[in-house]
């Protein structure tokens, strides 16, 4: 019997482990679906994309997007020891602080900007130490990349003969800009959730870490979680818990174990053949990301990732972390309005010193290139996640509705001539060989939307499915507590009510921090005296 029973150890998963075991008197156990996190590509920041379509890769695919080709799109998801944060491009980015102010005037009381801030910063081990902005001494380190390629620092430049400012701190006063990213690495080597929170405090002998582990259902006694079901070697085994439940498996994951659970759209399930414990119609419901469109073109020099593996790089980044394969490839970036009146910037940009097509895959086998892609942060396409069968081994049906608001593939379009503009500056002249994806200047609107739809692309950021509100298709309150279920709470990216502004990995470590002090408020509710929450700051692992 355990106190509190973690399903997924992702980012939010290792940092729950991490903060709710301090307390020695409690029981946690931490499952995962997927393997340990040895394999050495994860160690690597530049291969992160050599871990897609593996064993530690979900591998995930939409249905057929009508408005996007009527393609079916690859969506990567970490299934391994860290989640995503083992196999994502280590971008630190925070979102900016109109997301969480609209978050709280929707009703969700304690997410506005100051009141999350706290919380991003006891995560972070900033490379510039304690700021107003930034937190020293936390377990997640967040620094500058050890050497960007002369390639990324003259595409910051490009972007300010357009008339836009450097900003060297996206995370700091102001988002909006162009600049280098920071990185979730400690002196060149990735520092993913599971090694920064989670192998300090693997000695805990209050903390069991289960791998290869995947969790079939939560099981209710009437309308409480009192534990799971989850696929061992040669059976289904079950576990119960004290306290509570938390599930931290993502925004395709979590909303599939709660309505395998009974917990979900009611017709849907009784559809699929499972008894309705808690008919919520919004589980599964909200499902927002961000979508990238691919700018790839030819390079007159050979300074670029495309000749990053060679034995001689290999060697001088095994020696000394050091070299092309430290490089997180996303080197740098920036935020744009498309149009004036808006409450934050509605495009990033993302920019590698390499070719990088299709995921990686589509990479031509010789020559160098750059690649700059437009980013669509608030979209207003809207999908969802739903069941494809009962069985723990058949993937969920992920309907993104990518595109199909006019109003994304507009402010795509204008991203693109934006980004056409930065890739011909005089700063990249040095490097601009000719265009390769699209092969030519796009200027007309009908081919600007053609190369939108035909080609945009996942940047991972899957959000909003267990959404937090009070509405009827809010799942969780802002507690983080299953509406209509006791001892059940969701805390990972499908929460979000509306997806932030950027890449997601920093406010999902976020919510975490946050989530665990409201299950210890809750358990110092439950037994006065006995525990003591942490002050928000430095943390001792």
């Amino acid at each position: 019997m355990y106190d509190y029973i973690i399903i997924g150890a992702g980012s939010a998963g290792c940092i729950l482990a991490n903060r709710l075991s301090e307390d020695p008197k409690v029981r946690v156990l931490l499952l995962e679906a997927g393997p340990k996190d040895r394999k050495s590509e994860i160690r690597i920041p530049a291969a992160f994309s050599k871990l897609f379509r593996t064993r530690y890769d979900w591998a995930y695919y939409s249905t057929p997007q009508p408005f996007a080709g009527n393609r079916e799109l690859y969506l990567p998801r970490g299934r391994v020891l860290g989640g995503c944060s083992a196999i994502n491009a280590m971008i630190y980015i925070r979102g900016h602080r109109a997301d969480y102010d609209y978050w709280a005037e929707l009703g969700n009381r304690g997410w506005g900007y100051e009141e999350v801030l706290p919380y991003f910063k006891r995560s972070e081990d900033h490379v510039d130490g304690e700021t107003p902005y930034h937190g020293s001494g936390g377990p997640q380190p967040v620094q500058n990349l050890v050497e960007p390629f002369p390639l990324t620092q003259a595409f910051v430049q490009a972007a300010t003969e357009q008339g836009f400012e450097a900003n060297p701190d996206f995370n700091g006063e102001k988002q909006e800009g162009f600049g280098l990213y920071q990185v979730t690495q400690r002196d060149g080597r990735r520092v993913s959730a599971a090694e920064a929170f989670l192998k300090p405090i693997r000695h805990r002998k209050n903390l069991e870490v289960m791998t290869d582990a995947p969790v079939h259902r939560i099981i209710l006694e009437g309308q409480r979680a009192v534990g799971i079901e989850y696929q061992a070697p040669t059976h289904i085994q079950e576990v119960r818990a004290r306290r509570e439940i938390i599930l931290a498996a993502g925004a395709y994951n979590s909303p599939q174990i709660l309505m395998r659970s009974g917990i979900g759209p009611g017709q849907h399930l009784q559809d699929l053949g499972i008894p309705v414990k808690h008919d919520l119609p919004g589980v599964g419901q909200n499902l927002q990301d961000h979508l990238i469109v691919p700018m790839v073109f030819h390079n007159k020099q050979k300074q670029t990732l495309d000749e990053a593996e060679s034995w001689t790089n290999f060697l001088q980044y095994m020696i000394w972390a050091e070299g092309p394969l430290s490089s997180n490839v996303a080197e740098g970036g920036g935020f744009i309005h498309t149009r004036p009146g808006l409450a934050g910037p509605d495009i990033q940009y993302h920019f590698a010193p390499g070719y990088f097509l299709n995921h990686g895959f589509d990479n031509p086998k010789r020559g160098n290139g750059f690649s700059l892609g437009p980013t669509l942060l608030q979209p207003e396409s809207v999908g969802s996640v739903r069941l494809r069968s009962p069985y723990l081994d058949d993937a969920p049906l992920i309907d993104h509705q990518y595109l199909t608001a006019d109003a994304d593939v507009e402010t795509l379009m204008a991203g693109m001539e934006t980004g056409f503009k930065i890739a011909r500056s005089q700063a990249l002249k040095p490097y601009f060989k000719g265009h390769y994806f699209p092969d030519r200047l796009l200027t007309a609107p009908a081919d600007l939307e053609r190369h939108v739809r035909q080609n945009a692309q996942t940047l991972y950021h899957p959000t909003g499915t267990c959404k937090m509100g009070s509405d009827d298709r809010a799942v969780v309150d802002d507690q983080l507590r299953v509406h209509g279920i006791d001892g059940l709470r969701v805390a990972d990216a499908s929460i979000m009510p509306y997806i932030v502004r950027g890449n997601t990995a920093a406010p999902v470590m976020m919510i975490a921090e946050k989530a665990a002090d409201l299950v210890r408020l809750h358990l110092t509710a439950s037994r006065p005296g006995r525990i003591e929450v942490p002050k928000l700051g430095r943390t001792d692992n």
